[in-house]
């Protein structure tokens, strides 16, 4: 029995067969054909484009963006940068709209497109049903054909005789693993949270050792984009992986030797602190456009000589962090720790290696949510300003623990309460950087020359911002109670007990 879909993905070697065989009673005819043209697939590097599409191609002068139901949209491939907002106004830019605006449109390979438009005439030579092939071929030679067929008003047999025909050639559904696999061997998208199986009676020495070495790998992926300089994001990703297996470290105590422990939290921290200064500065250019909606227009030539400032400086730090990326030195380091997590043989088990995961992680997510809430009990008006701090700083620890253990417990409820505490951390977060930034800016005044009118315009502008920024992090500080409320409820409470304290109060 035929499928009712119209479009499909075609073994190349079977196109030869739908353009000179019968179908039934029908025979192909090529009405029209092009050239081969050679291609660019393009596509970020979490493969944004594919999640939701089929490919995008940049062929002569135009972009093509294939659509899983068959559609091709088209457009100039003129552009301003590598970003999807640097795309010139049109369909391809607008289907494009939900790729994250942070990462941008890399080459991921190279090969030959040719296109074939192909009609089923019957003996008289009426035309029943049309098909359309588009055969993509990688730099091996290897590809895939993608045939869309379309019918004419009364000839429905015909159409599902076609259809028959290319299902009988090895035609599929259509999509972009498909188109992946066979244009881009090896190449696989960006993963920012690896999969690593755990069971319940697995050790914590296996479990940390485990979730370390799966970390590592993503930090490494990450650095030729750092230093190509492609897009902020490798950066971050960077950090995030390294920042990820710096608290596993830090939070599963007692799995790795004291000694040892101090020495890969140095080790860890050494490599995050060549990063620090250029992720701050990507920070604020990211936020440029919002800094200047927030102030006067009067003070917005103090902002352009700041920013030409962090403009300078971020050239400086992306200059230094390249030759610490391509050193010897670093090399040999990933090569060490990359080694230590993977063989294991001189890795210093502690007092708790040998304890079960499963009641390892109860105990430490346990521990750490009543922390969170002993905390958040306490807040009132009055309260410091670092005890909010302290507050965000448990639920970072509080959702890596999550995030680490997900495999043991049943998918649905640890997703759930990981959402929970997703949203408190937005408002933590919020609070936190209107705070860091206010620090920042106070710290880069200082760095000037007050004596200088360009000093004193910027300190007009920054004065500006930071009270802005001021006012808003009061706001989120007033958020913080109502917020954690919303995710200790108790529904949440009892899940906490129910997954982690075994049911206990």
């Amino acid at each position: 029995m035929t499928s009712e879909r119209t479009t499909f993905a075609l073994p190349t070697r079977s196109v030869s067969a739908l353009v000179k065989e019968r179908a039934g009673k029908l025979s192909p005819v090529i009405i029209d054909g092009d050239e081969p043209q050679k291609f660019t697939i393009f596509d970020t590097f979490e493969h944004n484009v594919a999640n939701r599409h089929v490919a995008l191609l940049e062929v002569g002068g135009e972009f093509l963006l294939l659509s899983r139901n068959g559609a091709l949209l088209t457009q100039t491939s003129k552009r301003g940068g590598d970003f999807v907002a640097d795309l010139s106004e049109g369909p391809v830019r607008d289907a494009l709209s939900h790729v994250t605006p942070l990462r941008s449109l890399l080459p991921l390979g190279q090969g030959e497109v040719q296109r074939t438009a192909v009609a089923f005439v019957d003996d008289e030579e009426k035309t029943q049903a049309r098909a359309s092939v588009m055969q993509l071929s990688g730099p091996d030679g290897d590809g895939i054909a993608i045939v869309g067929l379309s019918g004419l008003r009364g000839y429905d047999k015909a159409l599902d005789r076609v259809r028959a025909e290319v299902e009988a050639l090895g035609g599929t559904t259509l999509d972009a693993s498909s188109v992946y696999a066979r244009l881009l061997p090896g190449v696989t998208p960006f993963v920012s949270r690896p999969d690593v199986p755990l069971e319940a009676d697995q050790t914590a020495f296996d479990t940390a050792t485990a979730v370390i070495a799966a970390h590592l790998p993503l930090a490494r992926v990450n650095e030729q984009g750092t230093i190509d300089d492609t897009d902020t994001e490798f950066l971050h990703h960077y950090r995030v992986s390294l920042r990820k297996i710096r608290s596993v470290i830090s939070l599963f105590k007692g799995v790795y030797d004291p000694e040892q422990t101090a020495s890969l939290k140095d080790r860890f921290s050494a490599l995050m602190a060549k990063t620090g200064r250029l992720r701050d500065l990507d920070v604020y250019l990211l936020e440029r456009d919002d800094f200047y909606g927030l102030v006067p227009e009067t003070v917005h030539g103090g902002l352009d000589r700041m920013f030409k400032l962090f403009e300078a400086e971020r050239s400086g730090e992306l200059k230094k962090l390249r030759s610490h990326l391509r050193s010897d030195a670093y090399a040999a380091e990933m090569k060490s720790l990359e080694k230590l997590f993977n063989k294991r043989k001189s890795l210093k088990p502690g007092p708790s290696a040998d304890r079960h995961a499963l009641d390892y992680a109860a105990k430490l997510i346990w521990k750490r949510y009543r922390k969170i809430c002993t905390i958040a009990q306490g807040i009132t008006d009055a309260t410091p300003d670092e005890e909010v701090h302290e507050l965000r700083i448990q639920c970072k620890k509080l959702r890596y623990l999550m995030e680490f253990f997900q495999p043991l417990y049943s998918d649905k409820a640890i997703r759930s309460l990981i959402a929970s505490l997703k949203k408190l951390q937005e408002t933590l977060g919020n609070f936190n950087d209107f705070a860091v930034q206010q620090e920042s800016l106070q710290a880069f005044l200082n760095t000037l020359d007050k004596s200088t009118d360009e000093a004193l315009e910027i300190a007009q502008a920054v004065g500006a911002l930071t009270a802005v920024l001021h006012r808003r992090q009061l706001e989120e500080r007033d958020q913080v109670t109502g917020r954690f409320r919303q995710f200790n409820s108790p529904e949440t409470q009892k899940s906490f007990r129910d997954l982690f304290h075994g049911g206990k109060a």
